[in-house]
């Protein structure tokens, strides 16, 4: 029978040899000459900032799968390659990449066609997509949406046509509903309007039914191109195919109604988001704001603020902006001077011009100090205005009351007293 027992005997010369591999090892480490660690592959891509030897850092560990599986290591690398107009490399180290294994899968493919997408190289993106076959990688929809978006951004209206009519003929893809609307988008960006429209009905025959990103996309369009009645017709059309407007849908309506200077329009759709459950958010709010700002009622435009707080809302810049250049213009400076200050205590800071205007009217009021204040908060501001600006600011409290400003080529104001 075999004994459980320990035998110190039977373990003695593996603990000897144990002690000296430990010592041999510690002694190793505290040699001089020994070679400390070399950093990881991602943290030397990181820090290079030649194109030559980023290019061949990268060359070098293309099939390291650290690197390879790093999305960020990728895009980085063909950012600063393209940066630098070495396009040759980013060629290179892509095309070799679909040689490798990761080439048979097509998220990873699809990675290769965005990242030239990036880099502005919109024909080896489509070249890439027509290739697929060659390295054994499956072709669907996935990678054809990819390619569409890569080249809806070169503005060719021909070439995207033509991309989606080989969907089906060349590659045997049916087209979902992102495709639809990746398309529409492009159209719109062009000007292709009714091209745009039709695309959406044809393939809403089709089966494929859009929604309200595409209907939105499509009523901003013509609301940009001042064809307010196709758009409020494709407003009607979404409402009664059952497809309710959301938040953006709503901004770009009203966006157009204080474009169109009516405002008291603006204000009732805002009541009516409200009611059918779509929770308005400071871009309304600014747009009402401003609508009811521009066509003079600035009563009003105080109580759309007012309700903007009471509903636990933050304003922003815009708001602060707006709504401070309004009442300077409507002679409330003591409310002005209130917002301005909450807002620059944020480090948020209207445009000179507007608290030019609120130093004069504060000034002219007798309320110097008030002014003083708004100047310190000026000279704190991170990062600080320019020297002019600060000098055109300064002067509205200068003795020298008497004052003409004018405009140099960059945009900044350049003080001249009389």
């Amino acid at each position: 029978m075999l004994s459980l027992r320990p035998s110190s005997r039977r373990f003695r010369p593996f603990s000897s040899a144990a002690t000296a591999t430990t010592t041999a090892a510690a002694a190793a480490t505290r040699s001089p000459s020994s070679k400390p660690l070399e950093p990881p592959a991602l943290d030397k891509l990181k820090s290079e900032r030649d194109p030559d030897k980023l290019y061949d850092l990268f060359k070098s560990n293309a099939t390291n799968r650290l690197l390879v599986e790093n999305r960020f290591a990728f895009q980085d690398t063909v950012s600063r390659l393209a940066g630098a107009k070495r396009f040759d490399h980013i060629e290179s180290l892509l095309e070799h990449q679909k040689t490798l294994p990761q080439g048979r899968r097509e998220g990873f493919m699809v990675r290769i066609i965005t990242l030239y997408g990036n880099a502005g190289m919109p024909r080896h993106a489509l070249q890439t997509f027509d290739d697929l076959h060659l390295y054994n990688c499956r072709r669907t929809v996935k990678s054809f949406n990819a390619t569409l978006c890569v080249l809806s951004k070169t503005h060719d209206f021909r070439l995207i046509a033509m991309f989606l009519d080989d969907a089906v003929r060349r590659f045997d893809i049916r087209i979902d509903l992102y495709s639809v609307n990746i398309a529409v988008k492009a159209f719109c960006e062009m000007g292709r309007l009714r091209e745009a429209y039709s695309f959406m009905v044809d393939n809403e025959s089709k089966g494929i039914r859009p929604d309200v990103v595409t209907y939105t996309t499509l009523i901003s369009a013509f609301y940009k191109n001042r064809r307010w009645e196709i758009g409020n017709g494709l407003w009607n059309r979404m409402v009664l195919k059952g497809c309710m407007p959301n938040l953006t849908t709503f901004n770009v309506r009203i966006q157009f109604l204080v474009s169109a200077r009516r405002a008291w329009d603006a204000n009732r759709l805002l009541d009516l988001m409200q009611k059918v459950g779509v929770a308005p958010d400071e871009v309304t709010f600014n747009l009402v704001i401003k609508g009811f700002c521009q066509a003079g009622f600035i009563d009003m435009a105080k109580r759309v603020y007012s309700a903007l707080v009471g509903k636990g809302h933050k304003p922003n810049l815009k708001i602060y902006q707006t709504m401070i250049h309004y009442l300077c213009k409507s002679g409330d400076f003591g409310l002005a001077y209130t917002m301005c200050k909450d807002s620059m205590q944020n480090n948020w800071f209207p445009n000179v011009d507007t608290i030019c205007l609120l130093l004069e009217g504060l000034k002219r009021n007798g309320q110097v100090q008030k002014a003083r204040m708004i100047i310190t908060l000026v000279e704190k501001r991170n990062p600080p205005f320019s020297s002019n600006h600060l000098t055109v600011m300064r002067s509205t409290l200068s003795k020298k009351a008497n004052t003409t400003y004018t405009l140099n080529h960059g945009g900044e104001r350049i003080i001249h007293f009389r």
